[in-house]
């Protein structure tokens, strides 16, 4: 499967980058780099797409098993590399499930299928990064 994308130029650091599902995303660096901060970095973006990949997964996995999820979400941490190339050395991924009477051993195994088999995102960068995770249940009151 092929898959194409373009990243273009906006002046400065700035740059545009579309995707071939036709949505498009502003990316920039830092001041130190000559940016002007106007998006994310590419290397952020990169995390996001583990973090939403899996995020992804883990609730179809969820659906899939009719729990009765209310709410979401992943809160991702990363190490880099001091120098260049500086790639993510270590991952941490936290995942926050809110529902009634949500099995803990099904977020658990989602979580686990997704790292290992389903996350093409997560499995990438775990060729040079070590990706840790855990979750949390919260009943609405």
């Amino acid at each position: 499967m092929v898959k194409k994308a373009r990243v273009k130029w906006a002046g400065d650091m700035t740059f545009i980058g579309e995707s071939s599902s036709g949505h498009a995303v502003v990316m920039d660096s830092g001041s130190d780099d000559g940016g002007l901060d106007h998006g994310i970095r590419p290397m952020e973006m990169l995390l996001l797409g583990a973090g939403g990949c899996a995020s992804i997964d883990v609730m179809l996995m969820l659906q899939k098993s009719r729990q009765k999820v209310t709410d979401a979400w992943v809160e991702l941490e990363a190490e880099r590399a001091p120098e260049p190339p500086r790639v993510f050395t270590k991952i941490h991924m936290h995942f926050v499930i809110t529902g009634v009477d949500i099995d803990p051993r099904r977020v658990e195994r989602a979580i686990a299928l997704s790292q290992e088999k389903y996350c093409s995102a997560s499995v990438q960068l775990a060729a040079l990064s070590e990706i840790t995770t855990d979750f949390e249940i919260i009943e609405p009151a």
